[in-house]
């Protein structure tokens, strides 16, 4: 044969194998974790009492966004203002709200994240507490399949249960199959003798790791796997392993622990003190209020194995060379700041949370970026990152040019409850309440947000007023 034409045909069947081998669509693969409850009491944020190497890990090769808020701080309008890129209800049924409105011509409506990235040739899953509910269903045990929280966004998504029964009982991550009834009659916290499979995110994790398996082995599109990991979710459980690492670790002082003298968005911390707690009240019992933070830190060493675990499936599979991965806290959490504990507030502690991007074609790593960003911006960066266009309808802003560049941004953080809205700006925080009452704190000064100096300032007071109407309305 021709040795000419022998090469031309070598040529040509290399080409067609690696045609074959080749994916059909090279655009990166997203990942997103969303963490349940989970301030930013990570040792990469600064807090260097929390033990917590895999997040550690992640936001050593990417970018952590210290400054980062919420949209409103509780699970259910967070979730909404992520999983569609826009603000909306200050309620935790929010996204069934929505899931209504499409039903209702009437109504005007957008695509949610996943569907925007499903209608863009991607195979979208949900696992585990993506949106508010576990699994993405309503009805009394959360499993209905006929009432669909993000209805058109996932083609998976799933909620294992085992023992738990069904995704309401595995809400509260109870140990051992245990299913809360009455907030009353559980422990404010407990540490089960064992490891984590005595927890409901084990099941979690492990169906994230099947699906990995799935998208990356026999699925020729580039995939959306959205896993939501319930701890550190109230009640404070995690295997006991979890809590003994923190023995011996010196917790740092609770700041500006006093219950605020003004008017503010304080609250009785309904949700911690329906809990059996024993009698005892952490804010006049400062060696509870040490049991509860340690506990506290146990769940979230407990939630960061979890990472761990997902993380380095996707580096088994090899598909991490092509994932962009975000880390989110669906909002704060106070631990006795304020003389609170829980979220629903518009403090700072109920609003910052955790961000982490890594993307793997990013040569920047281990950044932390101190401008203000907010989850609504997590949506248009995803396209932009990806190359999809960013839709009309988002409300955030991308920070593709902070991730990949030098630029910082000069950004306000707008956040909202059913009975005020507050906004964040580099040096000040307003919180505007819907009865015309005022709250300004400057965060250049020491007092941060226990001394309301909204009298001293009523020009500053209008003109962030004005930014918060501009941006909700």
């Amino acid at each position: 044969m021709n040795s000419k034409l022998f090469f031309s045909i070598g040529v040509l069947i290399f080409s067609l194998n690696s045609c074959h081998n080749a994916p059909n669509n090279i655009k990166p693969n997203i990942l997103l974790i969303c963490v349940d409850d989970l301030r930013p009491e990570l040792n990469s944020f600064a807090a260097n009492h929390i033990i917590s190497p895999n997040i550690d890990e992640l936001a050593q090769k990417g970018i952590s966004f210290q400054k980062h808020y919420v949209n409103a701080p509780s699970c259910g309008p967070s979730r909404y203002t992520l999983l569609t890129g826009q603000y909306g209800p200050a309620t935790n049924d929010a996204l069934f709200q929505r899931a209504q409105w499409l039903q209702d011509s009437t109504v005007k409506t957008y695509p949610s994240m996943p569907e925007w990235f499903k209608k863009h040739g991607y195979t979208t899953v949900s696992i585990g507490k993506v949106s508010h509910h576990p699994g993405g269903r309503g009805g009394r045990d959360w499993n209905d399949s006929t009432i669909i929280e993000m209805p058109n966004a996932w083609d998976r998504h799933l909620m294992p249960v085992g023992n738990w029964l069904h995704p309401r009982g595995a809400m509260h991550g109870l140990a051992n199959g245990e299913i809360r009834n009455k907030a009353e009659q559980m422990a404010i916290f407990q540490s089960a003798e064992g490891n984590d499979v005595k927890y409901p995110d084990d099941l979690t994790v492990n169906e994230t790791l099947n699906q990995l398996k799935e998208l990356t082995n026999y699925n020729d599109n580039p995939f959306f796997l959205a896993v939501g990991i319930i701890k550190p979710h109230l009640p404070f459980g995690a295997p006991k392993s979890y809590y003994d690492l923190y023995k011996d670790v010196t917790l740092p002082p609770i700041p500006h622990p006093e219950k605020p003298e003004r008017q503010t968005t304080w609250h009785q911390s309904g949700e911690f003190m329906k809990y059996d707690r024993w009698g005892k009240d952490p804010n006049t019992d400062p060696i509870f209020a040490e049991e509860v933070r340690r506990h506290y830190a146990a769940c979230v060493s407990y939630a960061d194995d979890q990472v761990g675990k997902i993380l380095k499936a996707l580096k088994q599979s090899g598909a991490h060379k092509n994932t962009i991965v975000v880390l989110w806290g669906d909002h704060g959490w106070h631990l006795g700041e304020h003389a609170i504990w829980g979220k629903h507030s518009l403090f700072e502690e109920s609003l910052h949370s955790p961000l982490i991007i890594y993307d793997p074609t990013n040569e920047k790593k281990n950044q932390n970026i101190s401008s203000i960003v907010e989850t609504l911006d997590i949506f248009p960066t995803l396209c932009d990152l990806t190359g999809i266009e960013i839709p009309e309808f988002v409300e955030g802003t991308s920070l593709k040019r902070i991730i990949h560049g030098p630029e910082q941004v000069d950004k306000t953080a707008v956040s909202y409850t059913p009975n005020a809205q507050t906004i964040r700006t580099n040096t000040h925080r307003l919180i505007v309440h819907n009865d015309g009452y005022v709250e300004l704190y400057n965060h250049s000064k020491p007092e941060q947000e226990t001394k309301n100096i909204a009298d001293q300032h009523p020009e500053l007071v209008k003109e962030l007023t004005d930014l918060i109407q501009n941006k909700l309305h």
